[in-house]
């Protein structure tokens, strides 16, 4: 492994594993619309957020991009947590229910789209937060002795 990377804690979290592969799973569900966000002419701004783009779209392009490279790069770290750092892995969903709770409030209580149409990622910040609070919940248990949770 790179000197950067130090010794993977895997051996000594002691909660359930399926927390751990859920956050694995939610790395890389940050990953992929970052690189929406990144990497689509218009960041997604107008063809999955439904957002009217006429004025300023430089504007709107530039806060896309700028959101899909730090979703890219915390669905990065998200998912080395997971895979080599486990023993993170309650603070990562602490950290993530935090984020989701903070960004439906945004999306459905304090900024709601004068347009009526929610993009995408609304509807999910609302759905992750019970899963995330079960993985949580998983993840500070000790997990029993399971031949299904042996996975390293």
């Amino acid at each position: 492994m790179p000197a950067f990377l130090p010794s993977s804690t895997n051996e000594q979290y002691q909660g359930s594993h399926y927390a751990a592969w859920f956050l694995a799973f939610y790395g890389v569900a940050w990953i992929v619309p970052g690189m929406i966000h990144s990497f689509l002419p218009d960041g997604g701004a107008g063809t999955i957020a439904g957002l009217d783009i006429r004025y300023n779209p430089t504007m709107i392009f530039g806060l896309f991009a700028w959101a899909g490279a730090t979703q890219i790069a915390h669905g990065i770290v998200t998912l080395v947590v997971a895979l080599r750092y486990r023993t993170l892995v309650p603070l990562f969903l602490l950290v993530s229910l935090f984020e989701r709770i903070l960004l439906s409030v945004s999306g459905w209580v304090r900024h709601v789209p004068i347009s009526g149409h929610h993009p995408p990622e609304h509807y999910a910040s609302l759905v992750s937060i019970p899963v995330i609070l079960l993985c949580l919940w998983l993840s500070l248990r000790r997990a029993e002795l399971n031949p299904s949770e042996t996975i390293a």
